[in-house]
């Protein structure tokens, strides 16, 4: 079975069916965002920027999927950023919880990215704070913007742990096997 999940991670279209599905996602939060005039707070910009991530993580991987360390770097981009994202998508839906329940909660008004990776400064139209936190202005099924990412999030997480103990298989080339 661990075979099978390193042969599939070999192929290209593996990894861009990974970067289109947050290509997907990222699109549909710029849509929420510019389309229903749905401001997104500082964890949105976060889970937006994990989403970026494994977009990243999906086109490094599709570059050369047969290529050992750069398939490995490219699951590990994968898995940190899904893991990232987790992360402030489950502190959304608290701080969302709490609100609802008639507590008080808030968070930052302003994103706190790295100097060597300021994208609320390089990409403001994507990446820059507009909202506030706790704010359920859509639901899909019941579930908030903010659970769903929590759930897709988990996923891919799940995903990227399985693809990554998979890449400690033996591929035998024997034709018989």
């Amino acid at each position: 079975m661990l075979a099978t999940i390193k042969k599939t991670s070999r192929h290209r279209l593996s990894w861009f069916l990974l970067a289109l599905s947050a290509l997907a996602l990222l699109a549909s939060g710029l849509y929420f965002q510019y389309g229903l005039n749905l401001q997104p707070c500082i964890k949105c910009i976060y889970i937006r920027a994990a989403f970026a991530g494994v977009l990243l993580a999906g086109l490094l991987g599709f570059l050369a999927p047969k290529h050992d360390f750069l398939r490995l770097v490219a699951t590990a981009l994968w898995l940190i950023s899904a893991a990232i994202g987790l992360y402030h998508a489950v502190q959304l839906v608290n701080i969302e919880q709490t609100l609802a329940a008639g507590g008080f909660s808030s968070c930052a008004l302003f994103a706190e990215f790295p100097a060597w990776l300021a994208l609320d400064k390089w990409l403001p139209a994507v990446f820059e704070v507009t909202g506030s936190c706790g704010a359920v202005d859509w639901q899909f099924l019941g579930l908030s913007m903010a659970y769903w990412s929590m759930l897709i999030l988990a996923a891919y997480l799940l995903a990227a742990l399985i693809v990554l103990i998979g890449q400690a298989a033996r591929i035998s080339d024997n034709p018989y096997r």
